[in-house]
Parts: structure tokens; sequence; C-alpha cells
């Protein structure tokens, strides 16, 4: 396996556990109002001193039923709460919990910091090229083109995290999931070529 490839910016940082996967597994760590949330992480060398150099963390937040990935084991180490998919919000952190996925199959909420203008969704939307069709920026899982989360197009996002793929941050987010979303049933022929050339 590759070493985790790790990005700076504004909220925090995020790392790309192996670059060279094909899913592109992502995690995060982002200060959201004036707390610091461990997004569904795997671990990695020397994790938490880059953590640390971005503040206390207040928790873990795994965003989605099957990520479980290494949320128990961090939360454990640094002793801080595990939020495991947290429909109902997070008391007192000032994040907005979306329901973006709820049945017995598929449960995911994605958390809205209106301070940052910032946007975390752990599965149906991505910027990992698996995810995306043509010319997107921003792509939504294929097994939901036919059924895109439409709710997320309320959020206009200055910085949009996600479960698969690089973040991205500055003024084109916002349209550039607008677009992922509104295209996502038109653009499903251009997935299905897209996901056979990369298999």
């Amino acid at each position: 396996m590759a070493e985790p490839s790790f990005e700076e910016h504004e909220l925090g940082f995020s790392w790309l556990v192996d670059p060279s996967e094909m899913m592109e597994r992502a995690c995060h760590v982002a200060r959201l109002g004036d707390r610091v949330w461990i997004v569904d992480p795997l671990d990695a060398p020397g994790l938490d001193e880059r953590i640390a150099k971005v503040g206390e963390p207040a928790g873990v937040l795994q965003l989605l039923d099957r990520h479980e990935r290494d949320c128990r084991k961090l939360a454990d180490r640094l002793g801080v709460p595990l939020h495991r998919v947290p429909f109902g919000g997070v008391a007192g952190s000032g994040l907005e919990a979306v329901a973006v996925i709820r049945n017995r199959l598929w449960n995911e909420v994605a958390i809205w910091s209106a301070a940052e203008r910032a946007l975390i969704v752990p599965e149906a939307v991505g910027t990992a090229r698996y995810f995306r069709a043509g010319d997107e920026a921003v792509g939504i899982h294929p097994m939901l083109r036919l059924t895109p989360p439409r709710r997320l197009a309320a959020y206009r996002p200055e910085h949009l995290l996600s479960g698969h793929g690089t973040g991205m941050h500055g003024p084109a987010t916002a349209a550039a999931l607008a677009d992922g979303l509104a295209g996502s049933r038109r653009r499903l022929p251009q997935a299905i070529g897209s996901m056979i050339r990369r298999s």
C-alpha cells in the first residue's frame, strides 16, 4: 500500500489513505466553529501530532454506517467521544445534521457548518474519479445516479469534504456540487463508461 497523501486547507487537513486506489478513500480533520472534529478516519503515521497542530479534538464523527474504518480506535486513543451516524446532530456543536439516506441498507448523514460554509458528505457525493462522469468536478455515487441526494442542493458550500477524493475549496465549490446533482441522471451513460475504463 502506498503512503497516505496529506492535504492542508483552511479547515485543517485531509488525507487520502492510498492515492492509487480506485475508491480514493479520504479522511478529514476540520475545525468547525470553535471545535476540531475527526471525520471517518483511517489511522496514519504521525496522525496524532498532525491533529494536535489543528487543535484539541472534540470528537470523532462516523457519518456513514459502513465507515467504521478506525473511528473507534481513534476516539479511544484520543479520549474523545465517537458520534456514530448522528442523525440527531451533536448537542452543543452548532453543526447541522443532514439526513442523506436512511434505510436498513444505507444510513448516511452529512454535516453542514454555516459559519465556515462547510459541507461534509461521506459517500453520496465525491470527487474521486470513480464518482465522476465527463468533466464533472463533483460526482454522485454510482449507486445513486438515478436517485441523487437532491436535498444537498439547498447548501452553497465554500468547502466540500467527502469520504472519497480530495476536498474542494473556494467559490467554485457550490456550482460544482449543484452541477453534479443536476446532471446525475443525464450523465449516467458517461459514468458507466468511466467505471468500465477504470476497472
